[in-house]
Protein backbone atom coordinates (compact mmCIF):
# COMPACT_ATOMS: atom_id res chain seq x y z
CA UNK A 1 0.00 0.00 0.00
CA UNK A 2 2.79 2.44 0.82
CA UNK A 3 4.21 2.32 -2.69
CA UNK A 4 0.86 3.08 -4.36
CA UNK A 5 0.16 5.93 -1.92
CA UNK A 6 3.58 7.46 -2.62
CA UNK A 7 3.03 7.12 -6.36
CA UNK A 8 -0.41 8.75 -6.13
CA UNK A 9 0.96 11.62 -4.03
CA UNK A 10 3.82 12.13 -6.48
CA UNK A 11 1.42 12.28 -9.43
CA UNK A 12 -0.83 14.77 -7.63
CA UNK A 13 2.10 17.02 -6.79
CA UNK A 14 3.34 16.88 -10.41
CA UNK A 15 -0.12 17.81 -11.68
CA UNK A 16 -0.41 20.75 -9.30
CA UNK A 17 3.09 21.93 -10.24
CA UNK A 18 2.19 21.73 -13.95
CA UNK A 19 -0.96 23.77 -13.31
CA UNK A 20 1.04 26.45 -11.47
CA UNK A 21 3.66 26.53 -14.24
CA UNK A 22 1.01 26.91 -16.93
CA UNK A 23 -0.63 29.76 -14.97
CA UNK A 24 2.74 31.48 -14.59
CA UNK A 25 3.38 31.09 -18.33
CA UNK A 26 -0.03 32.54 -19.13
CA UNK A 27 0.56 35.55 -16.86
CA UNK A 28 3.98 36.07 -18.42
CA UNK A 29 2.54 35.98 -21.96
CA UNK A 30 -0.21 38.42 -20.97
CA UNK A 31 2.34 40.83 -19.51
CA UNK A 32 4.50 40.63 -22.65
CA UNK A 33 1.43 41.25 -24.81
CA UNK A 34 0.50 44.34 -22.77
CA UNK A 35 4.03 45.72 -23.15
CA UNK A 36 3.97 45.04 -26.89
CA UNK A 37 0.61 46.78 -27.24
CA UNK A 38 1.84 49.79 -25.28
CA UNK A 39 4.97 49.99 -27.48
CA UNK A 40 3.06 49.52 -30.76
CA UNK A 41 2.66 53.24 -31.56
CA UNK A 42 6.40 53.78 -31.13
CA UNK A 43 7.18 50.68 -33.21
CA UNK A 44 5.02 52.02 -36.03
CA UNK A 45 6.63 55.43 -35.73
CA UNK A 46 10.10 53.86 -35.86
CA UNK A 47 9.27 51.96 -39.04
CA UNK A 48 7.79 54.97 -40.84
CA UNK A 49 9.95 57.84 -39.56
CA UNK A 50 12.32 59.58 -41.99
CA UNK A 51 14.87 59.34 -39.16
CA UNK A 52 15.07 55.55 -39.65
CA UNK A 53 15.72 55.81 -43.37
CA UNK A 54 18.34 58.50 -42.80
CA UNK A 55 20.03 56.42 -40.09
CA UNK A 56 20.32 53.42 -42.39
CA UNK A 57 21.71 55.58 -45.20
CA UNK A 58 24.25 57.34 -42.96
CA UNK A 59 25.34 54.11 -41.26
CA UNK A 60 25.88 52.45 -44.65
CA UNK A 61 27.81 55.43 -46.00
CA UNK A 62 29.98 55.79 -42.88
CA UNK A 63 30.59 52.05 -42.76
CA UNK A 64 31.67 52.08 -46.40
CA UNK A 65 34.13 54.88 -45.60
CA UNK A 66 35.58 52.67 -42.85
CA UNK A 67 35.62 49.65 -45.19
CA UNK A 68 33.04 47.98 -42.97
CA UNK A 69 29.89 46.23 -44.13
CA UNK A 70 26.83 47.36 -42.18
CA UNK A 71 24.14 44.69 -41.87
CA UNK A 72 20.62 45.98 -41.30
CA UNK A 73 17.74 43.79 -40.16
CA UNK A 74 14.29 44.12 -38.67
CA UNK A 75 13.73 41.60 -35.88
CA UNK A 76 10.07 41.97 -35.06
CA UNK A 77 9.75 45.61 -34.08
CA UNK A 78 13.48 46.04 -33.34
CA UNK A 79 15.82 47.57 -35.90
CA UNK A 80 19.31 46.07 -35.67
CA UNK A 81 22.42 47.49 -37.31
CA UNK A 82 25.63 45.41 -37.15
CA UNK A 83 29.16 46.30 -38.20
CA UNK A 84 31.99 43.95 -37.22
CA UNK A 85 31.80 43.60 -33.43
CA UNK A 86 29.45 46.57 -32.95
CA UNK A 87 25.68 46.45 -32.81
CA UNK A 88 23.01 49.12 -32.48
CA UNK A 89 19.46 48.09 -31.67
CA UNK A 90 16.53 50.49 -31.78
CA UNK A 91 13.90 48.99 -29.49
CA UNK A 92 10.39 50.39 -29.13
CA UNK A 93 9.21 50.52 -25.52
CA UNK A 94 6.03 51.87 -23.90
CA UNK A 95 7.96 55.07 -23.09
CA UNK A 96 9.48 55.61 -26.56
CA UNK A 97 12.34 54.20 -28.61
CA UNK A 98 15.56 53.14 -26.90
CA UNK A 99 18.91 52.95 -28.69
CA UNK A 100 21.02 50.12 -27.25
CA UNK A 101 24.75 50.08 -28.04
CA UNK A 102 26.51 46.70 -27.89
CA UNK A 103 30.03 45.51 -28.54
CA UNK A 104 30.92 41.81 -28.77
CA UNK A 105 27.39 41.03 -27.56
CA UNK A 106 27.84 43.04 -24.36
CA UNK A 107 25.61 46.04 -23.75
CA UNK A 108 27.70 49.16 -23.31
CA UNK A 109 24.96 51.70 -22.74
CA UNK A 110 21.50 52.73 -23.82
CA UNK A 111 19.73 56.00 -24.32
CA UNK A 112 16.30 57.29 -25.19
CA UNK A 113 16.07 58.19 -28.85
CA UNK A 114 14.45 61.25 -30.38
CA UNK A 115 13.06 60.28 -33.78
CA UNK A 116 13.19 63.94 -34.77
CA UNK A 117 16.92 64.11 -33.94
CA UNK A 118 20.07 63.88 -36.02
CA UNK A 119 20.41 60.40 -37.57
CA UNK A 120 23.95 61.05 -38.80
CA UNK A 121 25.10 61.94 -35.28
CA UNK A 122 23.69 58.65 -33.96
CA UNK A 123 25.37 56.67 -36.76
CA UNK A 124 28.73 58.34 -36.07
CA UNK A 125 28.39 57.76 -32.33
CA UNK A 126 27.57 54.09 -32.90
CA UNK A 127 30.38 53.40 -35.35
CA UNK A 128 32.88 55.25 -33.14
CA UNK A 129 31.59 53.38 -30.05
CA UNK A 130 32.41 56.23 -27.74
CA UNK A 131 29.86 56.45 -24.96
CA UNK A 132 28.32 59.75 -24.07
CA UNK A 133 29.58 61.14 -20.77
CA UNK A 134 26.91 60.98 -18.08
CA UNK A 135 26.16 64.23 -16.31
Amino acid sequence: MGFLDNLENSLKSLESRDERDSQNERHKREAELQIAQAAAPFAEQLKKAPFTEQLMAHATRLGFAQRTKVHIAWLGTTLRLEARDRRLELRPTPEGVTAVFLKDGVELWQEELDLNGDAEKLAREWLAQTPKPTL
